[in-house]
């Protein structure tokens, strides 16, 4: 319990810093516009560092679920470029969900268990038993919020690596699609001009491809008969 009790302190203070000081000031479409050849120039002499600032500042707000993460890998594509900028978004968003995860399941796991276990267990189960399938498709439909899936996963007893290599893989598309827009920063004036019908469809049905073998595991197992009793192999 105490060490619950921490934890859930260094998130309160975490979060009340973010804004104390309206740091979610610099996370709008305006701010990033205007500050993108600041931090541009900023790279050109600092690399490293700034790539691993800008790693930082995403795993920190995906953790914390920080609305931002997506003006914040507009930046990365304005800045790294489109290749680049997906794979810094990709290590930073795969770590801060991982730990938003493990955060989840630390602190509500147990109570969640007692209270609604019975209830679960079917859903459990059936999460469980193709988990990566499962989690590719949430990450590839834009229909439910990252950090929502990062704290219901986290109530599931999914493997932690499971998680981390469905949310890192599936979340690639997205990732370019808005990185890649980000390296025409100038050009956007809504985030609706980069998520078209058309872009989140083809979202979908890659999402419907990663279900594929799970509804086909489903079908043959439907359709293979039961033994008979007595003839047990």
């Amino acid at each position: 319990m105490k060490k619950k009790l921490v934890l859930l302190a260094v998130i309160a203070g975490a979060v009340t810093i973010f804004y104390l000081f309206d740091l979610g000031r610099y996370l709008s479409l305006e701010s990033l516009k205007g500050h993108r050849d600041e931090v541009a120039l900023f790279y050109e002499h600092n690399p490293g560092m700034t790539m691993l600032a800008f790693i930082g500042a995403y795993i920190f707000t995906t953790a914390l679920s920080i609305p931002g993460a997506t003006l914040l890998t507009l930046l990365g594509g304005a800045v790294f470029g489109s290749v680049l900028g997906t794979a810094l978004v990709n290590i930073g968003a795969s770590c801060g969900a991982t730990l938003a995860f493990l955060t989840a399941r630390f602190l509500l796991s147990d109570w969640v268990e007692s209270r609604f276990g019975k209830r679960l267990k079917k859903l459990q189960d059936g999460f469980e038993e193709n988990a990566f399938n499962y989690m590719l498709f949430l990450r590839l439909v834009p229909v439910f919020p990252f950090f929502l899936v990062n704290l219901a996963a986290g109530l599931t007893h999914i493997p932690v690596r499971t998680f981390f290599f469905g949310t890192m893989i599936g979340t690639i598309p997205g990732t370019f699609v808005y990185a890649n827009a980000g390296s025409n920063l100038a050009s956007i004036d809504s985030l609706r001009d980069i998520a078209s019908p058309g872009v989140l469809g083809a979202f979908a049905l890659l999402g419907l491809f990663a279900l594929v073998p799970t509804l086909y595991h489903r079908y043959k197992s439907r359709k293979k008969p039961a033994t008979p009793a007595g003839h047990q192999a």
